[in-house]
């Protein structure tokens, strides 16, 4: 039973004809949260390290403590919105990014921000899930399905900060040290408390069990499995059997009990929703290949300055936004998974020819050519899911999605370490480019023989 949303909330708000545009801005700034917190920590890893002594290898854990955190907790808080009510815990995980903001102002020792930053990543996993569940509220309330808008800005919203992060926190850097980095979260959390205790609806929901078993076993197994990616080697061949044994305990778990945290049955046999989120892992490995294997290429094999390869990055980001803003308002999801596809092939094609000599303006090109593909991808496997997740599921079936998107990650950070054993030289460049034409030709593979795409499976926005 999906959480309906009670007359009252809804009794000083606009007319049923039309989406409740005062959600929007507590829908986007719960979910930029996870992206400025990803992002403006990358400016703060050397004065953290100064500060507590702490070697590279130690404080690149404040960047995996959130990766691994919201990869976790995104489908199981969205699971919660699912059976609670996006309000509920839209409303507590905002709290929790504030308290981690001050424990990571205060923190003592590394350790100390490290558990602020797993934190972070649970309170910044609500917001997201939140937003999905209450788009898919107002096409129930309003009996116009087109949410396309809306997931548009969604996902501008998320790059554009992403974008200015590093500026940001470098500013924060500047006016109080790298704790600043950590305080900003205060006021953008109180922000988010008032604007969703005035804005966000109240759910009346029934009172449900809930599968913390299966939540706990789906919790070991992605979080071996990550820890497995982030540094894969013969030595830590346990974490991988780990990950297996957890997978089959939950597959046992969610196929026997009533109301599973994840509905197995449910999701074998939704095959367009399993497609997009193989497309949402594939598209991401190359995304996060290139923007970690490239930087560091053009800073050790083209022996570019810090500033000067952040430069160059510049039209990736911008191609990707204006990906994103120019086709956001016509779904086209099949169109825009083969544009994407295709031009990430055209983009690896041209890495291949990259070389130490290359140009200036090449290096530039190549960034737009798969900049368009990480806004076009972005929004496609966004709304394909809102179209093929069931309506009652559509919150955990969201944080999945995003769930895939950090395996990817992950994924092209072990992938960028195999190919570069000793520095980004060209030639490990070029292994790279091989590695990420092979994962878009996959990505084009699974999409062109889908018709489905074309016009994505609406579920029944009368359901509850």
């Amino acid at each position: 039973m999906i959480p309906r949303l009670t007359a009252r909330s809804r009794a000083a708000g606009p007319s049923p004809a039309g989406f409740d545009r005062r959600l929007i801005p507590p829908m986007i700034l719960g979910s930029v949260l996870n992206p400025v917190n990803s992002s403006m920590i990358a400016v703060t890893l050397v004065p953290i390290g100064v500060a507590f002594g702490a070697p590279p290898a130690e404080t690149v854990w404040l960047v995996s403590a959130l990766y691994v955190a919201t990869a976790v907790g995104q489908p199981v808080i969205g699971r919660l919105v699912d059976m609670y009510g996006p309000r509920r815990l839209y409303l507590a995980g905002t709290a929790l990014v504030g308290f981690a903001g001050l424990l990571g102002a205060l923190a003592p020792s590394l350790g100390a921000l490290i558990a602020a930053r797993v934190l972070l990543g649970l309170g910044t996993s609500a917001a997201y899930p939140a937003a999905m569940r209450l788009t898919r509220a107002e096409a129930e309330r309003t009996g116009q399905d087109s949410p396309a808008g809306v997931l548009t800005a969604l996902a501008v919203a998320n790059q554009t900060v992403a974008v200015v992060g590093p500026a940001l926190g470098g500013l924060l850097i500047q006016l109080g040290g790298w704790r600043a980095v950590f305080t900003v979260n205060v006021p953008l959390s109180a922000a988010c408390l008032v604007l969703g205790a005035l804005r966000l609806p109240r759910s009346v929901t029934r009172r449900r069990r809930l599968d913390v078993p299966g939540m706990a076993l789906f919790a070991v197994l992605l979080i071996a499995l990550m820890l497995f990616l982030m540094e894969p080697r013969t030595g830590r061949w346990y974490l991988p059997v780990l990950s297996a044994a957890a997978a089959a305990g939950f597959a046992l778990r969610e196929l026997r009990v009533p109301d599973p945290f994840i509905d197995l049955r449910l999701l074998g046999g939704n095959g367009p929703l399993l497609a997009t989120y193989a497309r949402q892992l594939l598209g991401y490995t190359t995304a996060y290949a290139f923007m970690y294997g490239y930087t560091q290429w053009l800073e050790q094999g083209r022996g570019l300055g810090a500033s000067t390869a952040g430069l160059a990055l510049l039209p990736l980001s911008a191609a990707a936004l204006t990906a994103s803003a120019l086709t956001g308002r016509r779904e086209a999801v099949r169109a825009k998974l083969v544009t994407g596809s295709v031009l990430q092939l055209a983009g690896c094609a041209v890495l291949l020819v990259i070389g130490d000599r290359s140009p200036f303006w090449l290096l530039l090109a190549v960034g737009v050519l798969l900049g368009v593909p990480q806004g076009l991808i972005g929004l496609a496997t966004q709304t394909a899911l809102y179209r093929q997740a069931e309506p009652e599921r559509i919150a955990s079936a969201a944080g999945l999605l995003r769930t895939f998107m950090y395996l990817g990650a992950l994924g092209a950070s072990a992938a960028t370490a195999a190919f570069y054993p000793h520095r980004a030289d060209t030639a490990g460049l070029h292994d790279l480019a091989l590695f990420m034409l092979a994962g878009s030709a996959l990505l084009l593979a699974t999409t062109l023989p889908d018709r489905s795409l074309g016009r994505p499976a609406t579920r029944d926005t009368r359901k509850a």
